[in-house]
Parts: C-alpha cells; sequence; structure tokens
C-alpha cells in the first residue's frame, strides 16, 4: 500500500512531557487506591497513542494506525467503566475519544479488509488477476479518502485539545483526596470484573441458536470490555489473583479474536455485494468468488465461538465465583 504524505503531516506530534506527564509511565500496586490505577491506565495508554501517531500519519505501516486504536479504545473502556473516579471531566473526554475513533475506525477497516482482499485473490488463477487488482485497487482508492479525513484530524486544534485532556486526567496528584466517587480500593477494581462479565453472559444466553451476526458483533464488544476491565484490575490485584485474571485476559483476547475474524468476514461479504454494481463483469466474478470464501468463513467461525465463550466464562468464575 502506497503511503500518501500530505503537507500537514509533517506537524510534530505531541510528547508526553507535552501533556506534563513524567519520563516514565506511573505505576500502581494492590496498596494503591483504584483512582490511581485509572490515571496510570491512562497515562500508559495516552503514550502508546502519542508513539504510534507518526507512523498513522504517515501510513508507512498500517501495524501504527492499529496500535493507536487501540490504545484510544482502552482508554474509551477505562473512562466508561471507572472514569468516575477521577473526576467529572471524565465523560467530555470520552466522547472526544469516540469522534477520533470514528477516522481512526474507518481507515482500519479499509487496511484490514484489504489486506485481506489481497491474499485471498493472490490464490485465485492467473487469467483473473487482473481483474482482482481492480477490485483491491478501488478499496485502496476509498481508503485515500478516508486517510485525508484521518490526517486532517490529527491535525486539529480538537485533537490537540483532547490530548490536553487526557493529559490532564493521567496526572497524578500529589495527594489525591478521597471524593463521593473515587474512594474505591484496588480489591474494588478486581470485584468491578463482575459487571462487565455479566453483561456478556447476558447477551451469550439471550443469542438464538443462529444468532443475527449483528448480535454476535455486539457479543465481541462487551467481551473487549471485559478484557480491558481485566487489563486494568490485574495490577491492582494480589499475585494468585492476578494469574486468574491473566487467564481471563487471555480468554477474553481469544475470543475477540474469533469473534472479530466473523466480523471481518461479514463485512467482506457486504462490500463484494455492495461492489457489484459499480464494476465491470469480470471484477463482479471476483468479487462474486471473493464473497463464497467470506460466508464459507463466517460458518467456520459460527461452529466454535460457543467454546471459545465457555473458556471465558470459566476464567471468570475462577477469578471470582460470585460472576
Amino acid at each position: 500500500m502506497t503511503a500518501e504524505i500530505l503537507p500537514h503531516e509533517n506537524v510534530p506530534s505531541t510528547t508526553p512531557a507535552a501533556l506534563g506527564l513524567g519520563d516514565r509511565p506511573a505505576k500502581a500496586g494492590p496498596d494503591d487506591p483504584a483512582a490511581t490505577h485509572v490515571r496510570v491506565k491512562l497515562d500508559v495508554e495516552i503514550r502508546a497513542l502519542l508513539a504510534h501517531e507518526p507512523g498513522t500519519k504517515s501510513g508507512a505501516d498500517p501495524e501504527d494506525l492499529h496500535q493507536m486504536r487501540v490504545a484510544l479504545r482502552r482508554m474509551r473502556s477505562v473512562l466508561k467503566l471507572s472514569g468516575r473516579l477521577v473526576g467529572p471531566d471524565a465523560e467530555p473526554v470520552r466522547a472526544e475519544l469516540g469522534w477520533l475513533g470514528q477516522s481512526l475506525g474507518e481507515v482500519r477497516d479499509f487496511d484490514v479488509l484489504i489486506g485481506h482482499l489481497r491474499e485471498v485473490v493472490a490464490e485465485f488463477e492467473v487469467r483473473d488477476q487482473p481483474a482482482a487488482r481492480r477490485l483491491v485497487s478501488k478499496f485502496v482508492t476509498e481508503r485515500g479518502v478516508a486517510k485525508r479525513r484521518l490526517t486532517r484530524a490529527l491535525a486539529s486544534p480538537r485533537y490537540a485539545s483532547m490530548l490536553q485532556d487526557i493529559g490532564r486526567l493521567a496526572r497524578q496528584p500529589a495527594a489525591e483526596k478521597p471524593t463521593s466517587g473515587n474512594h474505591q480500593t484496588s480489591a474494588d477494581l478486581v470485584a468491578g470484573l463482575t459487571k462487565p462479565h455479566r453483561k456478556l453472559a447476558k447477551a451469550v444466553k439471550a443469542l438464538p441458536s443462529d444468532p443475527p451476526d449483528d448480535d454476535l458483533h455486539a457479543l465481541r464488544i462487551y467481551g473487549k470490555k471485559l478484557r480491558y476491565a481485566a487489563e486494568m484490575a490485574k495490577p491492582a490485584a494480589k499475585k494468585k489473583q492476578a494469574e486468574r485474571i491473566q487467564r481471563l485476559i487471555k480468554a477474553t483476547k481469544n475470543l475477540q479474536t474469533v469473534l472479530g475474524d466473523h466480523q471481518d468476514a461479514c463485512v467482506a461479504a457486504d462490500r463484494m455485494r455492495s461492489v457489484v454494481a459499480s464494476v465491470d463483469s469480470e471484477v463482479a466474478f471476483i468479487a462474486g468468488r471473493v464473497a463464497e470464501k467470506e460466508l464459507l468463513r463466517r460458518a467456520e467461525v459460527r461452529a466454535v465461538w460457543r467454546d471459545v465463550w465457555a473458556e471465558v466464562d470459566a476464567a471468570a468464575y475462577a477469578v471470582s465465583p460470585r460472576m
């Protein structure tokens, strides 16, 4: 994929120091209050976001954009689950992260689709390769439009202001004073895993034997929230419980991967359907072949996802039987 460099992509990236953060990420342990763990998590993730910002701007490696988006999603999840612990500004910041997430997500979706398409059509016959390249090029062009929107967002005052707001939330006060919202302990973060697990379990239980695609996508989002909550709770736990939480993190990651494959297959098949009317017959033929492969991939995931969920459920109960 050829990187498109725009003039304002050369704007220097913000540094942690410019956000008032220290040379190294802060740390927290089981004896620290829950609010400290929230701030530490924000500190770690805003540094990850900033580290991948230059690569996201240049477009040289799609993995930078992916990791920038992951850091953003983790911060949104932390603020959704425990943002009240760090004050009333948490919700407006979470909303702004959602704004940026839309632009990052649009480009990331194209990266996933284009990368997968190239792998699929590489196995097709030589005579089909010219049409296959035209199909891929169509999405590369659309990705370029989305990337320009993202580049403008990253160069905007709105983005710069959002970074400063996150920095303020992430900075550790000299002595955090307990309030009605932030008096939770580290143990409360571990106990807090019950809520996202129950939401996930309830969503699974409500599904029919052959769930709609959108419902499985929603399930993946619930699983991701549980994973991110577990990642924040792990440093707050004692050794044995931290090991159990690590098992839960691994299980939720597996569920996320499996359901992500399902969603990618559904999106690819839908894209192939939508493109048929606007391309020539040779490209339409290739799109049809791709769609058939994606529907097979979808069926394979549907045959195994419940087994993967069972591993998540077992790992959650190992952390706490009350789950």
